[in-house]
């Protein structure tokens, strides 16, 4: 009997690639689009998009119409599933409430873990499915101790950062299709298999913000606690005024618009006081930092460890030592890093595997 599989399918060149792959391989593959119908509201919901004469998403009604497509030509099921409440609960909520709070959140990360391998792989038992598959570029590598996420053949594709809260059980559940394989190799996989959407532009923006405005749909869905203020420097006199914290981030120089003689980035952001402080590029550069909500994929360090950290997607690794405490973890760089963010992921490494990560709460100075 055929193991049977779910692909999540958003209508791009990677995941309708892994569903061809797993057919091949002899799976029976149910492909599922999720459906994020009013996340962010109306002005920016998920697949009100194209209504709304917008770029369209990952998740809109074009992704949708191109992964059934994609199903008709594998000659396999496909369905729609309506996933807007959970969205709107664990990622949209929690995307407003920390850019008000004046930290940088990473909604792909709580995407992933709560969306994709959260609600979705507990419904795939509905289709009588034990197994999940997505076209993430990241590998899971049985070992005698457990499963281990390792990092994409393709770096330049990996996505591994954004993986860091899978769970042993949840790693046994999900296949990867696209892990040893490379971006053109996966497109001429496309063209093999006759798919339409083989030279299908990615997607480079978070879903619900095609147009990569977080400052605007944070001030749409809340507009009332977005109130300009005052930009400071180290002390405390004012150099000009802000939109609101909600349109700013630790690092950022474009968009400020205050004259000096020199570059200006921010460098903290005050919500309470709705005051931000700006300087020059190495005030903004920091070697330590607190971690809370920590999780590893195996067991957590008992003791100072030597690891290899990365605090944005964009951003390489870097060799630090984790401090373990009480409900945190304390991370001191060898190396002062650039833009370390209150909000973020920092995710750490040993070689190619993910060890795990955490939430950036506090960066010290």
């Amino acid at each position: 009997m055929k193991k049977r599989v779910i692909v999540a399918m958003s209508g791009g060149v990677d995941s309708s690639v892994a569903a061809a792959l797993l057919r091949e391989q002899g799976y029976e593959v149910i492909g599922v689009t999720m459906c994020f119908s009013a996340a962010g509201g109306p002005a920016f919901g998920g697949n009100n998009l194209e209504a709304a004469g917008r770029k369209p998403s990952c998740c809109g009604l074009t992704g949708i119409e191109d992964a059934r497509r994609v199903a008709q030509i594998l000659g396999i099921r496909h369905y729609v599933l309506n996933l807007d409440k959970d969205f709107s609960r664990q990622v949209i909520q929690n995307f407003r409430q920390e850019y008000l709070r004046g930290r940088t959140p990473n909604p792909c990360v709580r995407c992933n873990q709560f969306i994709k391998f959260g609600s979705l792989l507990k419904r795939a038992a509905a289709y009588g499915a034990d197994l999940l598959a997505t076209g993430h570029y990241a590998r899971i590598v049985k070992s005698p101790t457990g499963y281990l996420l390792k990092k994409a053949f393709d770096l330049k594709k990996d996505q591994s950062y954004f993986l860091y809260r899978l769970t042993q059980a949840q790693l046994k559940r999900i296949i990867f299709p696209l892990g040893a394989l490379t971006k053109p190799q996966v497109r001429r996989l496309a063209v093999k298999f006759g798919l339409r959407v083989a030279q299908k532009q990615d997607s480079q923006e978070i879903c619900f913000l095609p147009n990569g405005k977080y400052g605007d749909f944070i001030q749409t869905v809340a507009p009332a606690a977005v109130k300009p203020g005052n930009f400071v420097d180290q002390n405390g006199a004012i150099l000009g005024r802000h939109r609101g914290v909600a349109f700013y981030t630790i690092g950022q120089r474009h968009g400020i618009g205050v004259s000096a003689a020199q570059p200006l980035y921010v460098r903290q952001i005050n919500a309470r006081a709705n005051r931000i402080l700006l300087g020059a590029r190495q005030d903004a550069c920091k070697k330590e930092f607190i971690v809370t909500n920590g999780h590893f994929l195996k067991s957590a360090p008992k003791k100072k460890v030597e690891i290899k950290a990365r605090i944005r997607y964009n951003q390489k690794e870097a060799s630090a030592i984790i401090y373990p405490g009480q409900g945190k973890l304390r991370v001191i760089f060898k190396q002062a890093q650039f833009a370390i963010t209150p909000g973020q992921s920092a995710v750490f490494y040993k070689q190619d595997t993910v060890l795990g990560g955490g939430i950036i709460q506090k960066v010290i100075d």
